[in-house]
């Protein structure tokens, strides 16, 4: 059987060999006939991106299986759990707030606003962003302080700009329901409800929300009929002059890191330091986490202080190499001052440019799964 494998395996590399040989190449000055050959084949043979030195890319790829941690595996009993406490508002300590209030499947799984409304109706601080494959994360908010969704979990519920949660009184909320001390028991064999089961359950569900097979999942495929030219033209863009793939590649269309492009608002009313709230370290102020971009026209306003509201928008402050204030500016006189992210340049896209990179951030968005609240143990 191993020898047999091990052949398939060659026969698979030499056939893989013998197709690049045979990739169609794309000219200096390709037309929309050159740019569709060029990408109507296997990805392997795609032009390949332009990258800037020193940067770990991966090729865009389908989403992978979730990875479930080893102290956290999946299973459907918990995951059912996990769907209930996160629409309950009885997590919070004012019995309104669930996670499910900045995070609704109607709105993408995030809340539409520019930043949410937590406890006592007090505006968060950040733009509230989706949970769409937040599994696949490996750091979680927009600075990147908590490890793990379990982690978040917690934090989201004790925050006093959010639900304001007492662990305590929650868990003793809880535990005087009985059909959620028997959704406790078939989750995790004993009826016990802490803090840690909760966190696990409620992570066991988020890891089961991801997006859904997109139009450019399906070209990616061989299904060429499901990208129309501008949306080849805007995945041409994405991998070469837009410079799109130094932070946005790999299946998730992220590189997971954390990066300056100028909305830190330093020294002014707004201003928020990002990255350097959770490391303390100043090379990391007005740093934040990139974001995925699968189903990203579904999960605006955009930006960690949600104040772009259309992607057009967003894709000017790239094309201008970030936003940025003048040279002339007395803030710029601060040594704490932080610079753009050295990958950020202007880019000279034209209208035709960014209308066609809008096309092909639609190609790789669905509309995400809704889901009604399920009805709630207690309150029937």
């Amino acid at each position: 059987m191993r020898s047999r494998l091990a052949g398939l395996v060659l026969l698979g590399l030499m056939s893989g060999s013998a197709a690049a040989s045979q990739c169609v190449t794309l000219p200096a000055e390709p037309d929309m006939a050159a740019l569709r050959a060029a990408y109507e084949q296997p990805v392997n043979c795609w032009p390949a991106p332009t990258i800037a030195d020193g940067i770990a890319w991966h090729e865009i790829a389908p989403l992978p299986p979730v990875p479930y941690p080893e102290d956290n595996p999946y299973s459907a009993d918990k995951a059912v759990l996990g769907r209930l406490l996160f629409f309950d508002p009885r997590l919070s300590s004012s019995g309104q707030i669930a996670c499910a209030s900045c995070h609704d499947p109607d709105l993408g799984w995030a809340d539409g606003r520019a930043v949410p409304f937590g406890h006592d109706r007090r505006a968060g601080g950040r733009n509230a962003p989706t949970i769409i494959n937040a599994g696949y994360l490996q750091s979680v908010f927009w600075d990147g302080r908590a490890e793990t969704l379990e982690q978040q979990a917690l934090m989201a519920m004790v925050n006093p700009r959010e639900m304001n949660a007492d662990l305590k009184q929650v868990m003793r909320t809880l535990g005087r329901i009985p059909a959620y001390r028997d959704a406790f028991e078939r989750a995790f064999g004993e009826d016990d409800i802490n803090q840690d089961t909760v966190a696990r359950a409620i992570a066991t569900f988020v890891r089961t929300v991801t997006s859904r097979t997109s139009r450019f999942d399906r070209f990616m495929r061989g299904e060429y009929r499901f990208l129309s030219d501008a949306q080849v033209r805007g995945l041409h863009l994405f991998r070469t002059q837009a410079g799109c793939m130094n932070c946005h590649h790999g299946p998730l269309l992220t590189d997971g890191e954390f990066h300056n492009i100028g909305l830190h608002f330093f020294g002014r009313l707004k201003e928020d330091r990002g990255r350097y709230d959770a490391t303390g370290r100043a090379e990391d102020i007005g740093k934040f986490r990139t974001p995925g971009l699968r189903d990203v026209t579904f999960t605006g306003p955009w930006a960690h202080n949600g104040l772009l509201l259309t992607l057009e928008g967003l894709l000017n402050i790239y094309n201008a190499g970030g936003a940025e204030v003048s040279a002339r500016n007395p803030l710029r006189e601060d040594p704490r001052y932080p610079e753009n992210s050295p990958l950020l340049k202007p880019l000279g896209l034209s209208e035709q440019d960014i209308a066609a990179l809008v096309a092909f951030l639609e190609s790789i968005s669905r509309q995400p799964h809704r889901m009604s609240p399920p009805p709630l143990p207690g309150l029937q």
